[in-house]
C-alpha cells in the first residue's frame, strides 16, 4: 500500500514537473515572437513618420500687409512715393483737425432755444446771452450776436444773424480747400512718376540695344506702381471730403432752423413787454 502510495505520488510529481517545464518553454517562444512584433510596430510607425515628413511640404511664410506695402513703396522709387506719403499725411492731418471742428461744433438746438426761451422769460436778454456764452458751437455764438442787437429790432436781429452766419460758414469750411488740393495733386504725382518711369524704362532699351520682355515689364511695373499709390491716396481723401461736406451741411441745416426760431421767440418776447 505503501509502495501504491508513492508512486503515485512520485508520478504525480513528475507530471506537475513536466507540466511547468512545457509552460515554461512556451512563454519563452511566446516572448521572441512579442519582440518582433513590437519591432514591426516600430517600424512601421518610422516608416509612416519618414512618409509624413517626404510628403509634407516646407511652411512658406505669407508675407504681411506691412511689408508688402513697404516692398511696392520701394519699387516704385523714393522720390515720387514720398511726395505722395507726404500728401496723404498732410491730407488726414487736415481731415482729422475738421472732424474734431465738426464735432465740437455741432450743438443740440432744440435744447438751446429751450434754455434760451426760459431765460428770456425769467431774466431776460442778459441771461439769455449768459446762456449763449456758455454753449459752444456756432449756433450759440450766432444767437448771441442776435440778442446782442435785440434793442434795434427784429430787422437789425435777422441781419446780425445772416451776416454773422456767413462768418461762422466760413469757418466750418476751413481747410477743405486744401483737402480737394491734396485729391488733386495726389493722382497727378502718380501719373507723373510713371511717365518717368516709362522714359526710364525706354532709356534701359535704347542702352541694351533690344527689346527684352523682362526689362520692359520691369520699367512698366516700377512705373505704374506710383500710379496706383497716388490714386489710393486720392479714393482715401476724397472719402473723407464727402463726410466734411455733409457734416457742414449738417450743421447749416441746424443754423438756418434755429435763427428762424429764435426770431420767433424774440418776437413773442417783444410783444410780452
Amino acid at each position: 500500500m505503501k509502495k501504491l502510495f508513492t508512486l503515485v505520488a512520485v508520478m504525480g510529481m513528475l507530471t506537475f514537473g513536466a507540466s511547468s517545464i512545457v509552460s515554461a518553454q512556451e512563454g519563452n517562444e511566446a516572448t521572441p515572437d512579442t519582440a518582433v512584433a513590437q519591432q514591426d510596430t516600430l517600424a512601421a510607425q518610422q516608416d509612416t513618420v519618414g512618409l509624413t515628413d517626404e510628403v509634407a511640404e516646407p511652411v512658406v511664410e505669407e508675407p504681411t500687409l506691412h511689408k508688402a506695402i513697404k516692398t511696392k513703396f520701394i519699387e516704385g522709387g523714393p522720390g515720387f512715393m514720398s511726395a505722395i506719403l507726404l500728401t496723404l499725411i498732410i491730407g488726414l492731418a487736415i481731415v482729422i483737425e475738421r472732424i474734431i471742428y465738426l464735432n465740437l461744433s455741432t450743438t443740440n438746438t432744440k435744447k438751446l432755444l429751450n434754455a434760451i426761451e426760459e431765460a428770456l422769460d425769467k431774466g431776460g436778454v442778459e441771461a439769455a446771452k449768459e446762456v449763449c456764452r456758455n454753449t459752444r458751437g456756432p449756433v450759440a455764438s450766432i444767437f448771441y450776436q442776435g440778442l446782442d442787437r435785440v434793442h434795434e429790432g427784429i430787422e437789425v436781429v435777422e441781419k446780425s444773424i445772416v451776416t454773422y452766419g456767413s462768418v461762422m460758414m466760413g469757418q466750418l469750411e476751413k481747410g477743405l480747400t486744401w483737402i480737394s488740393l491734396f485729391i488733386a495733386i495726389a493722382p497727378m504725382l502718380g501719373f507723373m512718376g510713371t511717365v518717368i518711369g516709362m522714359i526710364g524704362a525706354f532709356d534701359a532699351i535704347q542702352a541694351a540695344g533690344d527689346i527684352s520682355p523682362a526689362l520692359v515689364a520691369g520699367g512698366i511695373k516700377v512705373a505704374l506702381i506710383t500710379t496706383v499709390f497716388g490714386l489710393i491716396v486720392a479714393v482715401i481723401l476724397q472719402v473723407f471730403y464727402n463726410y466734411l461736406l455733409s457734416k457742414i451741411d449738417s450743421i447749416t441745416n441746424d443754423m438756418e432752423d434755429a435763427s428762424v426760431s429764435l426770431l420767433d421767440i424774440l418776437v413773442k418776447f417783444n410783444l410780452k413787454k
